[in-house]
């Protein structure tokens, strides 16, 4: 389904469906609605209660084997996430229905507790908001990522977060009180500081400035922070690498990574029709440098290659990023985690040991 004009507060300006979908519906105009202003679209959230909470990844390219996500699909709407095509497996469109036809598993902290319980289970660090963020605005209402954090600190289990939201400021709590055992760390993205390519680019995600003041304060409760600069996106945001990396240090991030702008099926589409209509003038710019990093592709999957994109702009910019980032006094890699302070706690009828 496609919109004739551009939805109000969101990113995507398409819903084609997903590309497992026999069938698709298709907008037509019918000469009734040319006065009128497009439609708000609201977002719908249902509830999912699946049999497990914890995933798990082999992926080689990908520093954690375990993760948590609390929602599926993102109000956030950002036009580059590399999630959106996961939405397709539901039945759902990558576009517009990423951002506004969202699930919410309410059951996953208790899903959590039992699978932290397990006599097999041993613990690793467990990454939260790799796929979708956490805090997104309906974690407001349903504290779903709060009941979780709540979980890992009373197991004493390590947990690393990205996130773009502020919200995360809530559970500051918690989080530094991890932190100060070795539990606890934190990704904060900032894709420009630009508010108005930010607001084009990224909806319903909190201004630049903001998400700075909010690296500035889990710093400031000592939780370690990174600065990330992700994605890169080519002839649109890459002049503003080395700016990014010294705003992250000046608010307190302690380390930074980056990643290039990724395209995963459905997405190419949707940010192909984004860039057309807010960046006509470098459209097709962007895009050729897009296919440069991908070997002529909108995107190559390849591990070890699909973060960062291959040949000379892709080296440029890694070599950009170490430099700004040594300058800065910017790590790569945090302190690991502790997971010998694991310990799920004990239940109301569980024997005591005498020890």
């Amino acid at each position: 389904m496609s919109f004739s004009s551009k939805p109000r507060g969101r990113a995507a300006l398409s819903n084609e469906a997903g590309r497992f979908e026999p069938y698709a519906v298709v907008a037509v105009e019918d000469g009734w609605e040319d006065d009128e202003p497009p439609p708000v679209l609201r977002t719908e959230v249902t509830d999912e209660t699946p049999r497990s909470i914890i995933t798990r990844n082999t992926s080689p390219d990908i520093s954690f084997d375990r993760s948590i996500n609390p929602y599926r699909g993102c109000e956030h709407g950002c036009i580059y996430c590399f999630a959106r095509p996961s939405h397709e497996w539901l039945g759902m469109s990558a576009g517009l229905d990423f951002e506004t036809r969202l699930i919410a598993k309410p059951a996953a902290p208790s899903l959590l507790a039992r699978e932290l319980r397990a006599k097999s289970y041993r613990p690793d660090v467990i990454a939260i908001g790799t796929n979708t963020d956490p805090y997104q605005p309906i974690e407001a209402e349903r504290r779903i990522m709060r009941q979780v954090l709540e979980v890992l600190r009373d197991h004493r289990h390590p947990v690393a977060i990205v996130t773009k939201g502020t919200l995360i400021e809530r559970d500051i709590d918690i989080l530094s009180e991890m932190a100060r055992a070795g539990l606890a760390r934190v990704g904060i993205s900032v894709t420009t500081l630009d508010p108005d390519v930010s607001r084009k680019m990224e909806p319903r995600v909190p201004a630049p400035r903001r998400r700075l003041e909010t690296i500035r304060r889990l710093s400031d409760a000592g939780v370690p922070v990174r600065v990330m600069v992700s994605p890169v996106v080519p002839a649109l945001t890459d002049h503003e690498l080395e700016a990014i990396l010294a705003a992250g240090a000046e608010a307190g991030a302690v380390a930074a990574s980056w990643i290039m702008l990724r395209l995963p099926h459905g997405v190419s589409t949707l940010f192909r029709e984004w860039v057309a209509e807010h960046y006509p003038d470098r459209a097709a710019r962007i895009m050729g440098r897009v296919r440069e990093l991908h070997g002529g592709k909108d995107y190559d999957p390849e591990w070890g290659k699909r973060m960062t994109g291959e040949g000379l702009f892709a080296e440029m910019v890694a070599q950009r990023f170490d430099v700004a980032r040594r300058r800065l006094g910017l790590a790569t890699e945090l302190p690991a985690l502790r997971t010998d302070l694991f310990a799920p706690p004990a239940r109301k009828g569980d024997q005591l040991t005498l020890f």
